[in-house]
């Protein structure tokens, strides 16, 4: 019976040619729009767990509670016996430190007065330790314009756009103007070694980066560190697991007398993530809600259309003495095979759409040029196993509903009118 169907399906293309294009059309472009979303919401996450949150960050409460002030002079200390202490308890977990701090980069002339300045925001992180895997992490390598990254003690990148402003060479000397952890005056020569360019105007504006033992001796931190990010293995994000770290760290100082005991928030808990993830979930879901729901609406006036054409046809098989029954489950059966034909075709087409735009990407830089929050220029799609069946709900639902609302009236036919309906 189903190879029969199929054939009248292929063979009659008038009643099913209009249904396959709009379901195509539909689960074509719920498949790309999902695959987008899910690119665009993986590449947010990525770069801000990669350049400020981590999947795991250990700072002292006070700090936790005033970190979009960068309050260093609150930093952890101890730095060394904290991080043993969460290698031994959590030992799949990468800790890696981080300062950030704000200052002056002054550039000298021959004559060693100042010949250009701006304001920067220093990034410190553990270059030149090569099992940190910082670099690689924070795509320096990738990144990099001019020059190298910083292989020994007093040497600093910029940010292209940085460099080009303050029209500083390669090789030239840079002046670190800011304050220490207690709040003194300081100032360290660093030289430049490279530029790069992070893809994000936040940093692209003014960011420099140094070796984290650079940012300890300018800043006194001795063993101290303003954040302790960790790393989930494989670099990927676990809720689940990443809040039972969380959880169990935090137990050991809920009764803690000291105000610097440390705290330790997982990404979802910093920068808005949670809400912002959870939103983009929401609408994605309403999105495919609204998919079925439109496209059942037409699909129903599509049926309703196909039923007045095949009238006759369901009448004779009503009078050929097929139950109302049979006919409405085949016809049923005839929906899910259009639902499943356009729903792989749909598939594909939004497959290779989302491929495509994983390749190449759509670039929003000039939408952000004075944006302040951690997101790629390029936003990508990505193709991921759910897209692989997520255009078969809309495509496979639409078809039923519609087929099941437009089918009612086979069981409106009144035998008794069949053959004088038959004889016209």
């Amino acid at each position: 019976m189903i190879s029969f169907l199929i054939k009248g399906i292929l063979r009659d293309r008038s009643k099913s040619l209009i249904p396959i294009v709009i379901i195509s059309i539909g689960v074509t472009l719920t498949v790309l729009t999902t695959g987008y979303v899910t690119g665009a919401l993986s590449d947010i996450v990525d770069q801000n767990a990669k350049l400020d949150t981590g999947h795991l960050k250990v700072m002292t409460k006070p700090y936790a509670e005033n970190k979009d002030q960068i309050p260093n002079d609150l930093a952890l200390l101890g730095l060394e016996e904290l991080t043993a202490s969460l290698q031994t308890q959590f030992p799949d977990v990468l800790w890696t430190p981080r300062i950030r701090f704000g200052g002056i980069i002054d550039v000298p002339d021959q004559n060693g007065d100042t010949k250009s300045q701006g304001p920067g925001m220093g990034l410190a992180v553990n270059l030149l330790n090569p099992n940190s895997g910082e670099g690689t992490r924070l795509n320096l390598d990738k990144a990099l314009v001019r020059g190298r990254l910083p292989e020994n003690p007093g040497e600093v990148v910029l940010s292209e756009f940085f460099a080009q402003k303050l029209k500083v060479d390669l090789g030239e000397e840079l002046t670190f103007f800011g304050s220490s952890m207690e709040g003194s005056m300081v100032f360290y020569q660093f030289v430049l070694t490279g530029t790069v360019q992070f893809g994000m105007p936040a940093m692209d504006k003014g960011a420099f980066v140094i070796d984290i033992s650079d940012a300890q001796r300018v800043l006194d931190m001795q063993d101290g560190s303003g954040e302790l990010l960790g790393y989930l293995p494989y670099e990927i994000y676990d809720d689940a697991r990443a809040s039972e770290i969380a959880t169990a760290f935090n137990a050991q100082y809920e009764n803690s007398e000291d105000e610097y005991a440390p705290v330790m928030l997982t990404l979802k808990q910093q920068n808005n993530l949670g809400s912002t993830l959870d939103y983009s979930q929401t609408v994605v879901s309403l999105f495919i809600f609204i998919f079925v729901f439109a496209m059942s609406i037409v699909l129903w006036n599509t049926g309703l259309i196909g039923g007045l054409r095949r009238y006759k046809e369901f009448g004779i098989r009503l009078a050929l003495g097929e139950s109302k029954g049979k006919v409405y489950r085949l016809l049923l059966t005839e929906a899910s095979i259009i639902g499943l034909i356009g729903s792989l075709i749909g598939t594909t087409l939004g497959l290779a759409g989302t491929y495509y735009l994983q390749i190449v990407g759509i670039d929003i830089s000039k939408y952000i040029e004075n944006s302040t929050m951690i997101m790629p220029s390029v936003i990508r799609a990505r193709v991921s196993a759910n897209l692989f069946f997520i255009g078969f709900i809309p495509g496979l639902l639409s078809m039923l509903f519609g087929t099941m609302l437009s089918g009612r009236a086979i069981f409106k036919r009144d035998t008794a009118r069949l053959f004088n309906e038959l004889e016209v």
